[in-house]
């Protein structure tokens, strides 16, 4: 047996929480709320993997209100699904895996059908090309009093989750979403006090981990998501993300998470392995739009070879210039990695792909440590699942049909 990997099954503490292992499940949107109301087949994705082993699993997307979401599939927290929520943690909880809630808001990337305001907002005016099929081609630039309305959406949001069962809650500062879009030189050209600088560009970021804070408690857990560059020229880069984490840290976050890239620049950063581009096809049964997808979507969605643990540099980079606890993810799928991980002296571990390929990854790995055996998901980073998000049934992994 590995000492390390004992380290990765055996009890710790995220702040003051108790967790069984230091495994968590990562926060992804999976598809499986439509309208927004999560049921019987979002239940359904995340019960086997707190069967499974998880520490905590972690539910996405969980937007701060109805305008913060990407489309209207996704949740907004609000008492509209209170019931169908509580239902889903007590179930979670059952199992004796922790729930956190990753809270975000889109900010200008939108493609809501159902926005109630005119247009999306962000930073600064700015193409919206993700909103042209909803009929939002523009992204609107936040007046002062949009930032504060913001603000307090972090606030009701952290007082409704804490309220309905959440064990802790992820804040997304990263992937290009409203918070980032503040952070980052690519979306952010205001000149007020939200604009030039780090520390005017991280405003309204801590401004909403304040919020937060105070609608939670001191003794409830906050984890950030930061991205470790924007993965576009004249973006953010590494440097950037280590003067945010260290911002982050002085102002009390529990825990960061290091991942990378951007949803609307370079999401493939995220996602190294096959492009999304391929599963993406697949799924379009329109020629023509298949055609015209054939052309641009390798543009977006790049290629980039799949190797193992590709964040951790990164993340250890991080990790020495903070004193919060921290979080790997990005290519973990076998105990190597997992070992490799632990050995690095980060905290915890989130997994996605490889619990989507193998739900019960974390007790078939502890099993086979046990047995003084490797494990690995068997996940082959074709990255099809993540193109499933729009589809009837949901992100599943296909290698498993």
């Amino acid at each position: 047996m590995s000492e390390y990997l004992n380290k990765a099954f055996s009890p710790a503490k995220l702040g003051k929480l108790e967790l069984r292992n230091r495994i968590i499940k990562a926060a992804t949107f999976e598809g499986r709320s439509p309208k927004g109301i999560p049921g019987d087949s979002f239940l359904a994705f995340h019960k086997p993997m707190a069967d499974g082993g998880v520490a905590m699993n972690t539910l996405a997307y969980c937007a701060t209100e109805a305008d913060g979401r990407v489309n209207n599939n996704m949740m907004y927290m609000d008492d509209h699904i209170r019931q169908e929520l509580s239902v889903i943690i007590d179930s979670l909880h059952t199992s004796g895996a922790k729930v956190s809630g990753q809270m975000a808001h889109c900010g200008g990337f939108s493609g809501n059908k159902d926005l109630q305001r005119k247009r999306p907002l962000g930073p600064s005016r700015k193409l919206n090309t993700l909103g042209i099929p909803a009929g939002y081609p523009f992204i609107g630039e936040m007046t002062i009093r949009d930032i504060d309305a913001m603000v307090d959406t972090y606030y009701r949001t952290g007082q409704f989750m804490k309220e309905i069962g959440f064990d802790a809650i992820e804040i997304h500062f990263g992937h290009g979403y409203g918070l980032s879009q503040f952070f980052s030189p690519l979306t952010n050209k205001r000149t007020d006090q939200y604009g030039g600088n780090i520390n005017n560009r991280m405003r309204l970021p801590l401004r909403a981990l304040e919020a937060v804070r105070k609608a939670v408690g001191n003794d409830f857990p906050i984890l950030g998501k930061l991205s470790l560059n924007d993965g576009k020229p004249g973006g953010t880069t590494a440097e950037d993300c280590v003067e945010q984490a260290k911002l982050l840290d002085k102002a009390g976050i529990d825990a960061l998470i290091i991942s990378d890239g951007t949803s609307s620049h370079n999401p493939m950063k995220m996602f190294l392995g096959e492009s999304m581009a391929t599963g993406m096809m697949e799924q379009e049964t329109n020629p023509i739009a298949k055609l015209g997808m054939k052309f641009m979507l390798p543009r977006l969605f790049k290629q980039y070879p799949y190797q193992e643990l590709y964040i951790l540099d990164g993340c250890k980079q991080v990790r020495d210039n903070v004193d919060c606890q921290m979080v790997y993810i990005g290519g973990c799928s076998n105990t190597e990695s997992l070992e490799t991980v632990m050995a690095a002296g980060i905290d915890f571990v989130q997994l996605g792909r490889a619990l989507v390929k193998d739900p019960a990854f974390v007790n078939n790995a502890k099993a086979a440590n046990e047995a003084g055996q490797k494990y690995n998901s068997e996940c082959i980073h074709c990255n099809r699942c993540a193109t499933l998000i729009n589809h009837p049934d949901g992100v599943r992994c296909p290698e498993n049909d």
